[in-house]
């Protein structure tokens, strides 16, 4: 269905990339940065269907999800009333993997469009407001629940937390969740490493993104690898050479996989989250604010990023 108040003008603006590291050099692609559409209130999650050419993403305070077609350009709204979605990943198996605010909880969409709740509490205590998540390659699924959903009412219902702070968790492939790690403040953005060797994730309130090794009992380390220069990191995936792209207050951070700077691609609005998509897995979509942008560039996402 159309979505009125969305305008889907497709306009073309200059893809301003910088670099700081000769490392940085041979990453940048198209020259132009393409905004898909825009009006939404704050748009993340985005996530990328390949035998369907189609991305979905979420426009949190409108609850609703949206959809952008590849081959044909078109946006409009693929479903109202879904529980203030976040974060999304798709599974291998091609089902789609869900953090939702309203909810309290991750879901998963079954191919017949029935919906599994994978984790909705923890200890007989429910969840603070799942924001996103990754697969891990052994089929695990990671997510981190701060509690932006339950603060107010702006991105789900406001509530008073029933768990003892803001966590990392791993839903095992038989079902039993998990306290991975339990020393963030807001935990947000979570990807594996290319080799799934390693998850990061960042810490919105302390700005700065974290890398853990995993081990056969869970994770250790933890080291903060870098820390954002403008605003705070947010959603973000790993490419095919271990590289962190991350969205910040200024675009996408691109780092090398000790954290170290490489180039900064400019968006006009704050990068809450992206994905890579297209024939290639070469194409950047990025859910900036109110707006969905995308831009082709010389890397190579990972399925697990």
């Amino acid at each position: 269905m159309a979505a009125s108040d969305l305008d889907t003008t497709t306009v073309r603006l200059a893809a301003e990339f910088e670099v700081f590291d000769p490392a940085g050099a041979g990453l940048r692609g198209d020259r132009e940065l393409v905004r898909r559409c825009t009006g939404a209130r704050w748009v993340e999650g985005p996530a990328w269907f390949p035998a369907a050419r189609q991305l979905i993403f979420s426009d949190i305070p409108n609850d609703r999800l949206v959809r952008f077609d590849e081959a044909t350009g078109r946006v409009d709204v693929l479903a109202d009333h879904v529980g203030h979605h976040n974060g999304h990943r798709v599974d291998r198996t091609g089902r789609l993997l869900s953090a939702e605010h309203g909810a309290r909880r991750v879901t998963r969409t079954e191919p017949d469009g029935s919906v599994t709740v994978l984790a909705d509490s923890y200890r007989g205590a429910r969840l603070n407001s799942p924001n996103d998540l990754a697969e891990a390659p052994d089929g695990s699924i990671w997510f981190t629940d701060p509690a932006y959903g339950i603060d107010s009412d702006y991105e789900g219902f406001a509530a008073e937390p029933e768990q003892d702070g803001c966590h990392v968790y791993r839903i095992r492939p038989d079902g039993r969740l998990e306290r991975m790690i339990d020393d963030f403040d807001r935990p947000n953005g979570i990807a594996f490493s290319a080799d799934g060797s390693r998850v990061l994730v960042s810490d919105s309130a302390r700005r700065h993104l974290r890398s853990f090794e995993l081990t056969d009992s869970g994770v250790s380390g933890g080291d903060v690898i870098a820390d954002c220069p403008q605003g705070t990191f947010d959603g973000f995936r790993v490419d095919t050479a271990d590289r962190i792209w991350a969205g910040s207050g200024r675009g996408v951070e691109i780092l090398a996989a000790d954290g170290t700077a490489l180039a900064v691609l400019h968006v006009p609005q704050t990068v809450a989250n992206l994905t890579f998509g297209g024939p290639r897995m070469t194409d950047l979509y990025l859910t900036a604010t109110t707006s969905l942008y995308s831009v082709r560039v010389k890397a190579a996402g990972v399925f697990w990023g």
